[in-house]
């Protein structure tokens, strides 16, 4: 297959269609250098059709607590007060810059997620 921009729905179709035949395509093979071409191709037609926006910042944080097993008196820690971990959690209080960095550090938050508005 000649790698070509990927503009309709039929192309991307295609695109998808060689991508699984040579998916285990050897590194630096023809078809390797094909499939990483392909990929790069997919990717910006998916990127451009198919956009995922950044969570929700407090579902962000909550996604978060939950996979590191925290309570909300563990979050409380990080942020300093019991009181403020609940603020946040329902969403009485916002984040703030000092707040924002604490849970980049603590729970490895992109900063990204944090500072949109909610």
């Amino acid at each position: 297959m000649e790698a070509k921009l990927i503009k309709t729905e039929e192309d991307y179709a295609q695109a998808l269609d060689r991508l699984e035949v040579i998916f285990d395509a050897k590194i630096g093979s023809k078809e390797g250098d094909e499939l990483e071409v392909l990929g790069l191709l997919i990717d910006k037609y998916e990127t451009e059709h198919f956009p995922i926006n950044l969570p929700d910042p407090v579902e962000a944080i909550k996604f978060r607590m939950e996979q590191l097993n925290f309570t909300q008196n563990d979050l409380a820690d990080v942020l300093g007060q019991k009181s403020r971990a609940s603020e946040i959690l329902n969403r009485k209080r916002k984040l703030s810059l000092e707040i924002i960095r604490k849970l980049r550090e603590k729970l490895n938050i992109p900063t990204d997620v944090l500072i949109q508005a909610y």
